[in-house]
């Protein structure tokens, strides 16, 4: 069990490492951090996504140990150095989105709710935003706020979003589950070339995650495969139903990108409209990876960030309290609407004030 740093990429501060094993028998790496402060604001949880590794995130961790709070990192099955499904540890394999759940309880019930600092919030990316959205709406996500990078509400990569989905469960079912997607390989996308990538405008930090990329080796895998394809299909169809965004009762700011090449931005912004305790804002010119941007999209980002996380002792009491005596409905109300954090939550249209 290791982190693996580069040059330009390396590890932040004093990392403690753990192997956490799931209901199912895998083993997932896990990195936890503390802040040097005698008293932490909490702990984030980075729900990586898809392909992803705790590495890509060392300068993330970084910028939320200097604020003050504790960090859980983890690697998803099938991806970075946890444990595959496959013998091909490129492949991005699962068998159904349900076995997420299997990971992310395990980070919480042996990592997160017995050693780390509370509160508990979660910085989601992608396809670990969208796990995450669907954990709020079952009411089981152990946060007590939510913010999500452009989440896989709807995917804008692929044209005919229905025939590719048809397509995927059809070579599933005649055996072809484990292989990749018609016309993917071995070679992550992180070691692309920077012309054309759907991630960043950045060079140097995409140049920065190739080498991460390069040097974790197997850990950066490849495209999906067909089940994943297929289990990711039939995971978004969820969030097609109106009222599915209104019984998520989690405070949560979905943060899109302008310029999303991969997952559709207007589908984010629909369902987050439906959000009783939640809302969307849109970064103009970003493109899908958000916090691996050019520095004036991810001050954007922060801002948002640190506007609706609170931190302050005295914050988190007063909504214990208001938790213990007000109905899912009222607090959903306030989160929105008032009660002493109209200025802690951006609305959609904070965005134009944030690009400014």
């Amino acid at each position: 069990m290791q982190l693996v740093p580069t040059p330009d990429n390396p590890i932040p501060a004093e990392p403690t490492l753990h192997a956490v094993r799931t209901k199912d028998g895998l083993s997932l790496r896990v990195a936890t951090w503390l802040p040097e402060t005698e008293k932490p604001r909490g702990t984030v949880c980075i729900l990586q996504g898809r392909a992803e590794f705790i590495e890509k995130y060392f300068e993330v961790v970084g910028e939320l140990l200097h604020r003050g709070f504790a960090v859980v990192a983890f690697d998803w099955r099938g991806q970075g150095l946890s444990d595959r499904q496959v013998r091909n540890g490129r492949k991005g394999h699962v068998r159904r989105f349900a076995d997420y759940r299997h990971d992310l309880e395990a980070v919480r019930d042996q990592i997160l709710v017995p050693h780390m600092p509370e509160p508990h919030f979660g910085l989601a990316h992608s396809m670990g935003g969208a796990i995450a959205l669907n954990a709020a709406h079952e009411s089981w996500l152990p946060f007590r706020r939510l913010v999500t990078t452009t989440p896989m509400i709807s995917l804008s990569m692929i044209k005919s979003l229905r025939t590719t989905a048809v397509l995927a469960r059809l070579l599933r079912y005649t055996g072809f589950g484990r292989a990749f997607v018609p016309g993917g390989g071995e070679t992550s996308i992180s070691t692309k070339p920077f012309k054309g990538n759907r991630l960043t405008s950045d060079p140097d930090r995409y140049a920065r995650n190739a080498e991460a990329a390069t040097a974790i080796g197997n850990g950066a895998i490849g495209a999906p495969t067909v089940a994943w394809l297929d289990a990711a299909f039939r995971f978004m169809t969820c969030f097609t139903d109106p009222a599915y965004a209104r019984k998520i009762r989690l405070p949560t700011l979905i943060i899109a990108a302008g310029a999303d090449p991969v997952c559709a931005t207007p589908a984010t912004e629909r369902f987050a409209s439906r959000l009783k305790a939640g809302h969307a804002i849109v970064i103009p010119g970003a493109r899908h990876e958000i916090m691996m941007e050019r520095d004036s999209i991810r001050e954007q980002f922060w801002a948002a960030f640190d506007a609706f996380i609170p931190g302050s002792a005295g914050l988190v009491a007063e909504e214990t309290v208001s938790e213990a005596s007000a109905p899912p409905d009222a607090l959903a109300a306030e989160e929105l609407d008032g009660g002493g954090m109209d200025t802690a939550v951006p609305r959609r249209d904070d965005a134009a004030a944030l690009s400014g």
